[in-house]
């Protein structure tokens, strides 16, 4: 079902410096038709988390085979490596919770190469961020992390946010630490670490093992964004423009049969947990546990969701990790 390919070295700074509405959204972009596989082998990187359900989905339920596509998932580390793929031509886009960050840092060192067509919003309510703790600890807020040891998800979207979600709570002289996203429960349980910014499923399983329990949840629409409930697209699904230009029909039938996977997860998100096994270490009945994120396709995003969506990229540009404004827009596919 998956391959796995070598995780690429780091690219220096420098370098790279809803059920109705989804119905409408599938029949604005053409519903695919049952074909022959034939054209080009499309290649989708994924990171194992939550956010990737509708891409899940869409392979095991057969909607790209049922579009005459050969899609072949493609697992690695973090959403770094994805986009390094991305940019070296190992892949041909990624699956929704690859970081919207991580794609403009690619896309500022290549303009032109990201098309994003899906993005995975997420809050308070739509929980995928969150602050872990051990089950034992005597921390109550994210405030009271102050001086201790802290690990995020690998690559610089990642570490930026758990910095500054630490910072704006009031966590000072927190040291923050890269560690693998599998890794966080581990370490937690382990004490190696006083506590994670981590992602789905990762707070599900420590739960429901009973080694660690969240701290908060959609932290960075709170921290970042200023309102819990505002949606954080931090993660993204997106085609290489030059796969698009260069396959437009097959790109076009792509956004479709991965729109049905959407359409999946917000009409009946209990038949689509089930395919989080084998893509997360969520695994059997405890699927059902997992909070999900919500998602937006390219031709569903509002002016205000487009202003959220720039103020978490304006962050980066503050933080100077992008050397100048980069704008969603630019981004965003177009049909």
């Amino acid at each position: 079902m998956t391959s796995r390919l070598p995780i690429a070295k780091s690219i220096s700074r420098r370098t790279v410096l809803q059920t109705g509405a989804a119905a409408a959204a599938i029949a604005a972009l053409g519903a695919p038709r049952v074909q022959a596989q034939t054209g080009p082998k499309i290649r989708i990187g994924y990171w194992p988390i939550a956010a990737g359900l509708p891409f899940y989905a869409a392979v095991e339920k057969g909607f790209f085979k049922e579009a005459g596509l050969d899609v072949e998932a493609i697992r690695f580390a973090g959403a770094q490596q994805i986009m390094e793929a991305m940019l070296s031509g190992r892949c041909d886009g990624s699956s929704n919770g690859t970081g919207s960050a991580n794609l403009a840092v690619g896309e500022i060192a290549a303009p032109g190469t990201f098309k994003i067509f899906a993005a995975n919003p997420s809050n308070a309510k739509n929980v995928l961020d969150q602050f872990l703790v051990p089950v034992a600890s005597p921390v109550k807020s994210i405030a009271e992390l102050k001086g201790k040891k802290v690990a995020s998800g690998p690559g610089i979207q990642n570490v930026t946010l758990a910095k500054t979600v630490l910072e704006r709570a009031g966590a000072t002289g927190v040291t923050v630490i890269e560690l693998p996203i599998g890794q966080h429960v581990a370490a937690l349980a382990a004490g190696q670490v006083d506590g994670v910014y981590t992602l789905e499923p990762t707070g599900t399983i420590g739960r429901l093992n009973g080694t660690t329990r969240m701290l908060e949840a959609g932290v960075i629409a709170k921290y970042i964004l200023g309102d819990p409930m505002a949606p954080w697209f931090g993660g993204s699904a997106s085609l290489k423009s030059d796969f698009v230009q260069k396959y437009p029909a097959e790109a076009k039938k792509f956004v479709a049969a991965y729109a049905n996977g959407i359409a999946l997860v917000r009409s009946n998100p209990n038949e689509a947990r089930q395919y989080l096994k084998g893509y997360t270490a969520i695994e059997g009945a405890l699927t059902a546990e997992v909070p999900l994120a919500a998602y937006t396709l390219y031709n569903e995003f509002t002016q205000k969701d487009i202003a959220h969506f720039q103020k978490f990229f304006d962050l980066f540009s503050e933080k100077g990790i992008f050397p100048s404004r980069l704008m969603v827009d630019t981004m965003l596919y177009k049909g």
